[in-house]
């Protein structure tokens, strides 16, 4: 006998095809998690972020609660990543801007450094808590990378800082926390920019891929951690990922896989043998030479990270019942961390601050369209103030203009991007479709 989620996402699947453009992709612009970070030095801690926020644990992922994106005041520009500070800090770059709460998550603010530019990318030293890297990528100014030696606080700009140049990613090596790679377009070419100084000087490869037809957002996405010259860019060109791989440092790239599907993120093997890629609708897996071979879980938005030898894995609730999930036998086999449903309202947080202000009047909408409990604990909440206008903007872009990793992608990505036009009424009805959970949880599978 089918379940109820399989029997409705039949039913998806049969009305997605039988629109005109519209790509019957797992997510379908549903709720879903997009990232995953554990907090330094205390991997009890989950956060991960959302297409509706953020979700929280603080006991190894028995219980979630959730963050509201109004309270975090990102905007339109949601962050790729987030960077858990062993002193409790949470930092991100959105894109627009650079994002920082110093209560693990009540409060939030927007970096004034910043104000005047957008980061695009964000990095943290591999073993100083206190040491961060950002990039910088609004057109029309002058960008670069930018460092901070007290967690985040502060910012200084580093020699490689000047117009014409618009990055968007950042990685440092596991192996030499001073060599430095980044990634984006210098004078309209494509370039991977190293350092072996901490980015006091600098080297620039530009590459052209003339195999490719029309390649565009051509970013580093990881750094080898035991070989300090091997690092790993991926480029989009005609509705394809191409993942490739530099063994001398950046100066050239060897195609690793193409996959066709949008790009989230990668994760290596702590002996850099293995390579896992997670995108909008799959997992794939395989030698870091290549090529990687698409796996049965997880699916929907299936972002990836390592620790230790434990993986964790985003995935659609929708599709396998759960949100997240971890593997210890390299990405094989999936053990349920949670599923959406199981969001026990949102995260506690001392009054005065934006998520205790903003986030529990918003709660029971999301709580019906999730499923989840309204009152978790069986009683009644105290009644939230009246919401009010929300906190500011995080730095909404000038018309006209969109950092090079928000433009729209080519049509055959599909995914998010690409529901549009007559296909928001049709998101709204799948909402409907999609089973509403009561009473007693399923056995985790």
């Amino acid at each position: 006998m089918k379940s109820r989620i399989t029997v409705a996402w039949s039913t998806v699947a049969s009305l997605l095809a039988v629109l005109p453009g519209a790509a019957a992709h797992a997510h379908a612009g549903l709720p879903e998690t997009s990232n995953i970070t554990l907090r330094r030095g205390h991997p009890q801690d989950f956060f991960s972020g959302t297409t509706f926020g953020a979700v929280i644990s603080r006991d190894s992922g028995k219980t979630w609660r959730w963050v509201c994106p109004d309270a975090m005041g990102y905007g339109g520009w949601r962050p790729e990543a987030y960077l858990w500070r062993e002193t409790g800090d949470i930092l991100a770059a959105t894109g627009s801007a650079l994002l920082h709460s110093p209560d693990e998550g009540c409060s939030w603010r927007t970096h004034p450094f910043f104000k005047s530019t957008w980061v695009t990318g964000l990095a943290a030293h591999p073993t100083d808590d206190r040491v961060f890297h950002a990039v910088t990528g609004r057109p029309g100014i002058a960008n670069g990378l930018y460092l901070s030696d007290d967690g985040g606080e502060t910012w200084t700009a580093s020699p490689l800082l000047r117009t014409g140049l618009e990055l968007n990613a950042v990685r440092v090596s596991p192996v030499d926390p001073r060599r430095l790679y980044v990634s984006g377009v210098s004078n309209n070419q494509m370039v991977v920019l190293r350092s072996d100084d901490a980015g006091d000087t600098w080297q620039e490869f530009p590459h052209a891929l003339p195999e490719l037809l029309r390649p565009y957002a051509l970013t580093v996405v990881a750094v080898d951690p035991v070989a300090v010259d091997v690092v790993w860019v991926r480029v989009s060109a005609q509705g394809y990922t191409h993942l490739l791989r530099s063994d001398d440092g950046g100066r050239t790239l060897t195609q690793v896989t193409v996959l066709d599907d949008t790009f989230i993120n990668m994760d290596l093997s702590s002996d850099g043998g293995t390579a896992w890629v997670g995108t909008l609708n799959y997992f794939f897996m395989g030698s870091s030479t290549g090529p990687l071979e698409k796996q049965p879980l997880p699916t929907g938005n299936a972002c990836v990270l390592r620790d230790g030898e434990t993986l964790y894995g985003c995935g659609s609730t929708w599709l396998h019942d759960w949100a997240l999930a971890r593997s210890t036998d390299q990405g094989r086999t999936w053990e349920h961390i949670f599923a959406l449903y199981e969001i026990q309202g949102t995260q506690l947080c001392p009054r005065g601050t934006p998520v205790r202000d903003l986030c529990p009047a918003r709660w029971p909408q999301l709580a019906e369209q999730l499923g989840a409990p309204l009152y978790p604990d069986g009683g009644v909440e105290e009644p939230p103030p009246p919401p009010d206008a929300g906190t500011p903007d995080a730095g909404t872009p000038d018309a006209g203009q969109q950092p090079p990793e928000q433009r729209p992608p080519e049509p055959k990505s599909g995914g998010c991007a690409a529901a549009t036009g007559p296909t928001l009424p049709l998101l709204l009805l799948l909402s409907s479709l999609l089973p509403r959970r009561r009473g007693p949880r399923r056995p985790h599978r």
